[in-house]
């Protein structure tokens, strides 16, 4: 369509194929993977549904030109070679954020203070006037990427990172991103086909992104502002047509949603959050120590959780995650059960074999996302049987 333009989703290491199954299932095009990115094709109001339902995208950027630059004569250069009158006019306010791969520039600060000149002597020599620069709260924000020669401008359509939804005010020490806990429940096959429990759920991000996935609710629902509500060609008609589009697809949910933490503050923060997202009808939260539980439902479950680790845990090691292996064994039969960690050698404590082991990254930490399948009786009873099935 003559109206579609590339535009590149960024994302966390492992997440590329999930991102880029979502934005198919969303109606992309030219849908293609990276490396911690997806670039694909849309319009406009793509541009608008992408930022409002992607669960595993951190930004959406909309590249605008590309040139080569060696160094700071060819970086000015290349900037001026933008009619930056297209996207900002001298009352407005910008700035610019720059991601640097490069033997011939080693400051991004420097970077950026001279495409900011670049900018800025374009419109003085033009206009008599400049715009300002605003760090915190600008009206247009360009992304400048730099691997080797090659420079990438673009414009950055969802201003804060997407992981930032909206409904999280109160958080617990070290609380997990959005978009690593909605990863991670779509690399668990967690579809809102059944109970979910998250048995450590601190302040309740895991379950907010399970309840928004099995009701298909757009993950930034709640988000107060993009950044594209700031440029020239912003058409909140349309945007208002998308969002009732998207809530017009949302289902229902006939299976339940629990979680558990051992510390009331957790708790209280827990439920503050889910309330604030809208989802309290779909998920139910108490105080319960995981280690003195049992599962409560017949059918299977789906567990996905986040237990302490690192600064986080003050306990011996060898033994919390033998717990967790016990609780698991003894408590919950029928269960597929996920787990993060970034002690990677405390992984042997748990005792049990895990059948899928996933490399991620919490921040900077390497992590594991590991699976471990708990059947109802014994797993070789459970073989025996589907053998004399078939």
């Amino acid at each position: 369509m003559e109206n579609n333009f590339k535009m590149i989703a960024k994302t966390f290491f492992g997440f590329e194929e999930i991102l880029a199954k979502e934005l198919q299932v969303l109606g992309a095009q030219d849908v293609e993977q990276g490396v911690r990115m997806v670039s694909f094709k849309g319009d406009k109001g793509f541009m608008y549904k992408a930022n409002l339902s992607l669960r595993t995208a951190l930004k959406i950027l909309k590249p605008i030109y590309h040139f080569r630059a060696y160094n700071e004569q060819s970086l000015y250069k290349g900037i001026q070679g933008i009619d930056w009158s297209k996207y900002l006019n001298a009352n407005q306010s910008f700035v610019i954020d720059v991601t640097l791969h490069s033997d011939h520039f080693n400051h991004s600060q420097f970077v950026a203070l001279k495409a900011k000149d670049a900018v800025v002597d374009q419109f003085r020599d033009r206009f008599g006037k400049r715009p300002n620069i605003d760090k915190d709260f600008p009206d247009l924000r360009i992304n400048l990427h730099i691997h080797n020669d090659q420079c990438s401008v673009a414009l950055d359509t969802s201003g804060q990172s997407l992981h930032q939804r909206g409904y999280k005010t109160a958080t617990n020490i070290a609380p997990i991103n959005e978009v690593l806990a909605a990863g991670m429940l779509l690399l668990s096959g967690w579809d809102g086909q059944g109970d979910f429990i998250d048995p450590m759920c601190g302040s309740g991000t895991i379950l907010a992104e399970a309840a928004m996935i099995a009701c298909n609710i757009p993950a930034n629902i709640n988000r107060k502002e993009f950044a594209f509500e700031k440029w020239n060609d912003w058409d909140n008609d349309l945007f208002d047509k998308i969002v009732d589009s998207l809530m017009n697809k949302t289902r229902e949910f006939h299976y339940t949603i629990k979680g558990y933490d051992k510390a009331p503050s957790a708790v209280t923060k827990a439920k503050d959050n889910i309330y604030n997202a809208n989802l309290a009808d779909y998920v139910t939260i108490s105080q319960q120590d995981f280690f003195t539980t049992e599962k409560e439902t017949r059918g299977p479950l789906h567990m996905v959780f986040n237990p302490p680790y690192g600064e986080r845990l003050d306990v011996n090691m060898e033994r919390f995650y033998r717990e967790i292996g016990d609780t698991l064994k003894q408590s919950y039969p029928g269960t597929n059960a996920w787990f993060i960690t970034a002690n990677i050698e405390a992984l042997k404590f748990v005792g049990l074999k895990p059948s899928r082991k996933i490399k991620l990254f919490n921040g900077k930490l390497e992590t594991r996302f590991v699976k471990y399948e708990m059947y109802e009786g014994s797993k070789r009873a459970k073989f025996q049987n589907n053998n004399q099935e078939e």
